[in-house]
Parts: structure tokens; sequence; C-alpha cells
């Protein structure tokens, strides 16, 4: 019983010893052999440093694998202008299809607490956001301060609203200039146009239309990068176009798989 007595008393003191208090998050992980405690922080940049990069963007801005025996029937979807009325429901259809995409925000749709949330919403279901600009205005048109302020200014709002800064630059129209392409690299964004797209032209403004045009396009080939934007046919079309990629024998990569700069 003495024992028994000594035990619990030693337990005990053990456990007034602990501070369970709220603290940042740590986890044990393996590093170069070793078992650390790490914050949730790290954790995270230490999982981006183990991603294995499978494609990068081409010159013709296709989808491109980087090494033999990597699947090359592969898609990207990107989203432009978002987050504004479709993006958040646009985003929850793909996730319930499993898929992946590249939500292109802009900082005008980024003014109000609501909007801030939908982002984080957004990025927080696991989807890549990149820059579209803040103002969503043709580069070519601005002076070398107002193109640099378009873009490193929404790469600085992104940051607030969910931690990390975009990794892919697509400018207004696909219109870079040499300068814009400069900041772009300062910045370490990978820049992006695309394949095709048809959702901003009248006669595709239908959910019929453009389920009909992406999916029998001839530009639909091996990588194709494929352009999309928050509107409301796009949102109702986006379930048949994924599953039409699909029964095409079509992969829907995720954008963490492409190398950036």
């Amino acid at each position: 019983m003495k024992y028994l007595n000594f035990i619990l008393m030693l337990l005990m003191l053990v456990f007034a010893g602990c501070d369970y208090s709220p603290k940042e998050i740590v986890r044990s992980s393996t590093v170069d052999g070793r078992i650390v405690n790490i914050s949730e922080k790290e954790v995270l940049t230490i999982q981006e440093k183990e991603i294995d990069f499978l494609y990068h963007v081409s010159k013709n801005w296709s989808i491109v694998p980087m090494k033999n025996g990597v699947n090359e029937k592969v898609v990207l979807l990107t989203i432009d202008d978002a987050p504004s009325a479709y993006s958040l429901e646009m985003a929850k259809t793909l996730r319930s299809l499993n898929a992946e995409a590249i939500f292109f925000v802009n900082g005008h749709y980024l003014d109000t607490p609501e909007e801030k949330e939908t982002l984080k919403k957004i990025y927080d279901m696991g989807f890549e956001i990149g820059n579209h600009t803040f103002n969503h205005q043709l580069l070519s048109d601005l002076s070398e301060s107002e193109q640099r302020d378009e873009i490193v200014s929404l790469n600085d709002t992104v940051e607030e609203i969910i931690g990390v800064r975009p990794k892919f630059f697509r400018a207004p129209n696909g219109v870079n200039t040499d300068y814009s392409r400069k900041v772009v690299k300062e910045e370490g964004l990978t820049l992006m146009n695309w394949s095709f797209g048809y959702d901003w032209e009248e006669k595709y403004n239908t959910k019929e239309s453009l389920v009909t045009i992406i999916l029998n396009t001839d530009l639909l080939t091996n990588g194709a990068n494929i352009l999309m934007h928050d509107r409301e046919w796009t949102n109702q079309a986006l379930p048949e176009i994924i599953k039409g990629l699909r029964q095409q024998g079509f992969e829907i990569i995720d954008p963490k798989h492409i190398k950036t700069d």
C-alpha cells in the first residue's frame, strides 16, 4: 500500500508540473533524422519543401511534366475575378468532386470583412490563391509605379488575410509588360496566362453552351490550362465540366505540384 501511495504522489507531482495553458501548437517531427518539436507554421514550411514538383508552366502556358513517368493527360482549372458572387460556391463544388483549382483574386473584391472571410474560407478548403492584380487594370496603360502597386499591394493584402503570399500571377487580359514581368520575378511569382477560355464571350454565357465548348474544343489537349471566371453560368456548368473532363481521361491536377519560381 505504501508503494502504491508513493506512485500516486509521484504522478500528482508530475502532472502538477505540466503547463496545459494554450500555446502555439507544436508537433513532433523527424528532421534530418532527429525528433524535434516544431511549430504549426514550421510544419507547413517543411511540408512545402517536401512537396514533389511534378509539372512546370511552359512557354505557351500549358502544364508540362518535369520527369518521366508523370501523367501527361492533365488539365489545370483556374478561376479569375475571385472572390466575387460565386467563388465560394464554386470552391464547394470543386471540393465535393475532389477537384483542385487556382482562384486568381482581385483586391477590389476584398474590401469588406465578409469578402475577406470568403477568401479565407476558400483558402482553408485547400485551394491555391493567385494574384490577378488589385484593381484589374490593363497593366500596359499604367506607369511603372502603378504596375508595381497593382501587384505588390495585392500580395500584401492576401498575406494579411490568409497568412501566405500568392505563388502565381495572372495579368488582366493576359497583358504583361517588361516591367510587370520584373516585379513578378522580384515577388517570386510564377507567371501564368492560359490555354483557352470562353465564359466571357456572349455566345457562351449559358451553362449548356459553356460545357459543350470546353469539352469539345480542339484546344483541349494534354496540359491545357483552362481559364474560367466567377460567373453565374460558369458556376452552373462547373460540375459537368469536371465530370466531362474526367470521362475523357483527363486528370485535374493539384497546383501544389506545379513548380513555382
